[in-house]
């Protein structure tokens, strides 16, 4: 049995995949949660419902070691809107490319870090853990990145307070101080 710590670290979906698994043509992958994990997936992203989350991933070796994905992760989300609070559903559609290389062993792997190529525009490769991916928590991490952190209902408006008898807000005698010229403060 694995360590309850390191399994709530993985959060609530977890699809492991180590380099090995992949063949050298290449292994396509469509991940579909079942309700439980996509309700607290829901939950931890501080979501309404999430009834429906699909993730397609592409698999591609790179040389003995190095791993390239590329996929979609789909969703339809449901929320509350930040100025009605009623529930809107959202459509999410991110995609994804990542490549990964195994984590630097030693003095010697940081050397080798430091004198690597990069391309301008590229990002970074990531890092593979025991020569594994993890690919429900890279689709649930693509899903929170589709996720409005304001979803607002179409149509919605935030109208701001109006304002009532301008001489009645707190700073009226000041400013009405401010104003007379011949009041003691100046």
């Amino acid at each position: 049995m694995e360590n309850p710590s390191i399994e709530a670290a993985k959060g609530p979906w977890s699809v492991p995949v180590t380099v090995a698994e992949v063949p050298d043509t290449g292994r396509h992958v469509e991940l579909v949660p079942d309700e439980a994990t996509r309700d607290a997936i829901a939950q931890e992203a501080g979501l309404v419902a999430l009834p429906r989350l699909v993730a397609t991933f592409d698999l591609a070796r790179r040389g003995a070691d190095s791993l390239r994905l590329e996929g979609r992760v789909t969703a339809t989300v449901i929320q509350n809107c930040v100025v009605t609070l009623e529930p809107i559903e959202t459509e999410i559609d991110e995609p994804v490319e990542l490549f990964f290389r195994p984590e630097p062993v030693g003095a010697a792997a940081s050397g080798a870090e430091e004198g690597s190529h990069s391309f301008e525009g590229e990002e970074p490769p990531e890092t593979l853990v025991n020569g594994t991916v993890d690919l429900g928590i890279i689709a649930t991490e693509f899903l929170n990145l589709g996720i409005d952190p304001y979803p607002r209902k179409e149509g919605a408006v935030f109208d701001e307070p109006v304002a009532r008898d301008p001489a009645s807000h707190p700073f009226a005698a000041l400013a009405a101080l401010k104003k007379d010229p011949g009041s003691k403060g100046h």
